[in-house]
């Protein structure tokens, strides 16, 4: 699959948590994402300290993509698994 996406990072300024716990995305987070009302965003925790945001279209489109390459995914892994005695 082509990465088409740029591999910089960014940084976009600093977010509140609000009294109902909703995070504003900095508009120029917005801006550089592309990110309009209504986006679905799916929401990570790596570790005890870290959240990560992504687009879930971005996501779909990447399990779209797997999903027309499963075959080939999965005679690939048999071909790496070690040989039963």
């Amino acid at each position: 699959m082509k990465n088409t996406q740029s591999k910089k990072k960014h940084f976009f300024g600093t977010a509140t948590i609000g009294e109902k716990g909703q995070v504003v995305v900095p508009a120029e987070a917005r801006t550089a994402m592309k990110l309009k009302k209504g986006d679905k965003l799916l929401v990570f925790g790596v570790g005890d300290d870290t959240v990560t945001l992504t687009k879930l279209a971005r996501l779909e489109k990447f399990a779209s993509h797997l999903e027309g390459r499963l075959t080939t995914i999965r005679r690939i892994i048999k071909k790496t698994e070690p040989k039963k005695s």
